[in-house]
């Protein structure tokens, strides 16, 4: 039989009932208005996934629509685009954890949407990251890659190759486990998937394939004896397919002996893998054939098992120069039963031809492009990618191990506004800086006059030259020191105004006592939203220190405790033998005065305990011990519940915008305490839904739709909390070195049902199991790729009171474990 698959626009699946959509999705509906923020649910809700606009993920484009005799024939997310007419190539940017592994999908319907009817002849490319991946051609509606991240941002590019103007409906991105088609998909090789059959009626995809994958259904041949069953089929590891999947085959009518699949492609240089999927029903008699991968292969000896899947896969990449290919099964002598076959796979290399740019380079320069809204210049996509396609004003240079690194950047003459940005001293390997000719004011960052030894060719001036080699870096330094006294007068005033504002303050309220977090309440099951009270401040914490009082507090700063954004930590003791936390700001900080200064500000302003001295935490126990699970449940909840409090029991909300668990301090009686509020950010009127603000945090916790968009909300806390209650559980750090993000591994872990190899060791077994997994499920939920699909901070207090056990003896309630405990950051 020989046949050439057409993929028809709409694709009718067979589904369950409405269920959630599985974490980690990102389904975005190319040419959504953006006023659809906060996305929508598919179909009625049939599959549960969740579109939203693409204004995040890309630049540049017109919105289209299909025209009005196509839409009721297609699915919502296929009734709009977003059409490329100028720019050879225009990208979406993937939000993607390094070294994980995907699933990719290009929906393209054109439905006549320009009113050409072009589309017999419309083509263009498709680039995963620097690699060409397929073309768009007529009668193909869907493309597929899959593919491991090299980094945590992922381009898929749409490349004009003068047959037409680009254009798309739908972007998917579907994570996948490490463990699925491991000998394919691996960091230096991508597939695309070029046929995937269930050997059923009926199209299957999300939810009945997890992964959502697309498993069209063959064409009806005579030739074929169709079996199904309702029994449940054990799955192989190397797959997953589903069981409604290997629940349907074909077998070969009669008495035949031969089963053949043949197709046809005369694509130059085509190479192929084929997955052949089995699971036999039928028990009462042997089945068992040999399996050709074109003729002159080596036949493979094959025997299904019963109710349980099987793969058998060619064992190489391979091609045929007439472009006929087949795959055949012959029954052996020893069978009774004729060849079988439950499902196929059939995909082609993405070939890793051209070393993509160093992931740190990219962060740093897509932290640039969006801190300064970078728009007039071609900076879409890979900023190395060779010859035409290279970013605008940006040249790279191999390091020795192949991998291309930023070494110049040319921002002259762009209209950038605001302050140098210290992101560009992320760029270790940059020799060139031009940034002459914008409207930017404030000192040159010390990191950036320290970069690459102190060598790099700094323009700023609006009059300097492009990389001009006789550019000193003497002047450079030099007009940073007069920038920086420029910025210090104002500074003064404000500081004298600001000292002005406590004592006024100090002489207006009472004495008052410290803010201590609400106690834990009672578990409650209906979800509420409570309004706590901050209790005042004690005289000490709302007291100003001269210089020469800490220092003799502190016994001349001699006792280190930590060591922050701002700089080092040190612990003293006043004159009432109150412990404190005296913080200093380093010359070296990443965070300018101004910031630290901030972080003061705010926190007189919120009435915390946060002003240039923190409450010191001593928490005398063992050493080597760690909080059993009751305990670090009610410090998870009493985090939440100040959370909880910024967003929604303040005169305006206050985003955190660095939740983590070093930022989360305990008391004598492990009463937690937010701490560290030098990032945070205060909406200006009850009316307002994000802000926006250049992606600060920390890594690990930030959230990814926030790093990618600058737009900040309550969610992006809410992320930052979910990755701290994974650290809580696992007792394990956000990233580890060559292992991924926590959520990554989580999440794998989840699909296998094993708590004990999700809880911390430490606890040696000794936990509460439906409460351990009700806080990985919050963990998991406030983790979401998209924003609006995680809960609100008062919901996840809710559901942290439902997954409160009482605390075991005292005997059982031991020290903070290294990775979650008391800072003095």
């Amino acid at each position: 039989m020989a046949f050439i698959v057409p993929f028809f626009a709409a694709f009718v699946l067979a589904v369950s009932p409405a269920v959630g959509q599985r974490p980690g999705f990102l389904s975005i509906d190319c040419g959504l208005e953006a006023n659809y923020s906060g996305g929508y649910t598919d179909d009625d809700g049939n599959y549960g996934i969740v579109y939203v606009p693409d204004g995040a993920y890309v630049d540049g484009g017109k919105n289209g629509r299909v025209a009005a005799e196509y839409e009721s024939e297609n699915m919502r997310a296929d009734r709009t685009l977003r059409s490329f007419p100028s720019g050879v190539r225009n990208c979406y940017t993937l939000p993607t954890v390094a070294g994980a592994k995907y699933l990719v999908r290009v929906v393209a319907v054109y439905g006549n949407y320009d009113g050409k009817n072009s589309s017999s002849v419309l083509r263009f490319d498709l680039h995963l990251g620097v690699n060409y991946w397929s073309t768009v051609v007529p009668d193909q509606v869907y493309y597929e890659a899959l593919f491991v991240a090299w980094g945590n941002l992922a381009p898929v590019c749409l490349v004009n190759t003068g047959q037409g103007t680009p254009f798309v409906n739908r972007v998917e991105l579907r994570p996948l486990e490490d463990a699925l088609y491991p000998d394919h998909v691996k960091a230096n090789q991508s597939m695309n998937t070029y046929l995937r059959y269930t050997m059923g009626t009926i199209n299957i995809a999300y939810p009945l394939d997890p992964y959502d994958r697309y498993w069209l259904a063959e064409d009806s041949n005579p030739m074929w004896g169709y079996l199904n069953s309702k029994r449940n089929i054990q799955p192989e590891s190397i797959t997953e397919v589903p069981s409604a999947v290997l629940q349907k085959a074909v077998q070969v009518a009669g008495n035949g002996r031969m089963l053949n699949i043949t197709w046809e492609d005369n694509t130059p240089d085509l190479q192929v893998t084929v997955f052949l999927h089995f699971a036999d029903f039928q028990k009462s008699q042997p089945r068992q054939f040999n399996i050709y991968f074109n003729s002159y292969d080596k036949p493979y000896l094959y025997s299904p098992s019963y109710l349980a899947a099987g793969v058998v896969y060619s064992p190489s990449w391979y091609g045929e120069s007439d472009g006929e290919f087949n795959v055949t099964l012959v029954a052996t002598a020893k069978s009774v039963l004729p060849p079988m076959l439950n499902a196929f796979e059939i995909y082609t290399p993405i070939k890793h031809k051209t070393p993509m740019t160093f992931s740190k380079d990219v962060e740093a320069i897509m932290a640039i492009k969006l801190e300064y809204g970078v728009l007039n210049k071609n900076w879409m996509g890979d900023p190395c990618y060779p010859t035409q396609y290279a970013w605008e004003g940006v040249k790279c240079k191999n390091s020795s191990e192949n991998i291309p690194r930023i070494i110049s950047i040319d921002l002259s003459n762009s209209n950038l506004h605001g302050v140098i940005s210290s992101n560009f001293s992320l760029l270790t390997a940059l020799e060139c800086l031009n940034l002459s000719g914008n409207q930017l004011n404030g000192p040159i960052p010390d990191s950036l006059c320290k970069l690459n030894a102190g060598l790099l060719v700094f323009s700023y001036e609006s009059n300097g030259d492009m990389c001009n080699k006789t550019t000193s870096l003497t002047r450079s330094k030099n007009r940073a020191a007069i920038l920086a006294i420029s910025v210090a007068a104002p500074m003064l005033v404000v500081i004298a105004l600001f000292v002005g504002y406590l004592m006024w303050k100090a002489k207006r309220k009472p004495n008052t006592s410290a803010y201590n977090p609400p106690r834990v309440p009672e578990p409650m099951n209906a979800p509420v939203s409570e309004k706590y009270h901050w209790d005042h401040l004690e005289k000490n914490e709302n007291r100003q220190f001269t210089y020469e009082e800490l220092e003799k507090f502190t016994n001349n700063f001699q006792r280190l405790i930590g060591q922050g954004g701002f700089g080092c930590v040190y612990h003293g003791c006043l004159e009432d033998h109150t412990e404190v936390a005296v913080k200093i700001h380093s010359e070296n900080s990443r965070h300018g005065f101004s910031e630290f200064l901030a972080e003061v500000l705010n926190s007189v302003d919120k009435e915390v305990e946060e002003t240039v001295e923190y409450k010191y935490i001593n928490y005398k126990t063992g050493v080597g011990e760690s909080l059993n699970w009751a305990s670090r449940v009610r410090i998870l909840l009493e985090a939440a519940q100040g959370l909880d409090y910024l967003h929604t029991g303040c005169n305006r909300p206050i985003i955190h915008r660095d939740v983590k668990t070093s930022n989360i301090l305990l008391g004598q009686n492990l009463q937690a305490k937010i701490a560290d509020f030098g990032l945070s950010k205060v909406y200006v009127s009850d009316m307002q839904t994000h802000m926006s603000a250049t992606a600060a945090g920390s890594m690990g916790y930030i959230d990814p739709q926030y790093y990618l968009t600058g737009r900040i909300t309550e969610s992006s806390d809410i992320y930052s909390f979910g990755v701290v209650l994974l650290e809580v559980v696992t007792g394990e750090r956000p990233i580890i070195q060559d292992q991924g993000h926590i959520i990554q591994r989580i999440k794998m872990k989840v699909v296998a049902g094993d708590i004990s190899s999700i809880a911390d060791a430490r606890l040696r077994g000794d936990y509460d199991v439906n409460s351990i997994w009700k806080v990985v499920e919050i963990a998991m939920l406030c983790t979401e790729p998209v924003a609006a699909q995680r809960p609100t901070m008062a919901s996840v207090v809710a559901e942290l009171k439902d997954s409160l056990v009482p605390d075991p003896p005292p005997h059982h309630a031991v020290a903070m474990s290294p990775t979650f405990g008391p800072s003095a950051r």
